[in-house]
């Protein structure tokens, strides 16, 4: 019998991800081990393997077969839209997907002008302001903190996940309007549903016991 590869996204959704596998009896020691240099662990009895990747790697391995299940982000799933099937809420790392920015910007979304966004979101921003609100934008791709975009007069608000707001506030930002709620989502690969559809269901059953209770 073959094992089923799971794909976790690197840091806290991982560590969550394997206190609820543990919660099935399904644990992996060695994952706990900083000191270890493995790349991939395995537990026999339970048929399963894991990966740790980067988050925007994760529905890349599944789409492609690499992974049969992969748990990552709602934002990653959005933003690298692949062939899979989202099969679960995980329920942890929730946090949300909001437009930011200086209170005076709120005028900019209710009139639906032409404003600068700096996200590292394109493709959830392009959907959001195109397709729900029909104002367009133009969209500014960053990688670091996005926070700075408006301060500095680069856009005129932001796209980009918030959790407590916090870091907002510290400058001078508010949420404006939120885009989407986020969470941590299983996502199956197409094929493998269907060829390991009874195991992969069992799986997902324990799992959605685990949530609920």
């Amino acid at each position: 019998m073959r094992p089923i590869t799971v794909a976790l996204a690197k840091g806290r959704l991982a560590r969550k991800s394997m206190e609820m596998f543990g919660q099935i009896g399904i644990s992996v020691e060695e994952m706990n081990d900083p000191s270890c240099r493995k790349l991939i662990f395995e537990n026999k009895e339970a048929g399963m393997r894991f990966f740790l990747a980067k988050a925007s790697d994760v529905p890349t391995y599944v789409e492609y077969g690499a992974a049969d299940i992969g748990i990552v982000g709602y934002d990653t799933i959005l933003e690298e839209d692949r062939k899979l099937y989202e099969v679960l809420d995980l329920g942890f790392g929730k946090c949300r997907m909001c437009v930011c920015g200086p209170a005076s910007a709120a005028d900019y979304l209710r009139h639906n002008e032409l404003i600068r966004v700096a996200t590292k979101y394109p493709k959830i921003a392009r959907d959001y302001f195109y397709n729900k609100k029909h104002q367009t934008v133009e969209l500014i791709k960053l990688n670091g903190s996005i926070e700075l975009a408006p301060i500095v007069g680069l856009s005129e608000v932001i796209v980009d996940i918030v959790e407590t707001g916090t870091t907002l506030r510290e400058n001078g930002l508010d949420v404006l309007e939120v885009v989407c709620p986020l969470s941590a989502r299983m996502v199956v690969n197409q094929v493998s549903m269907k060829l390991e559809n009874e195991r992969i269901s069992a799986l997902i059953q324990a799992c959605r016991k685990v949530i609920k209770a």
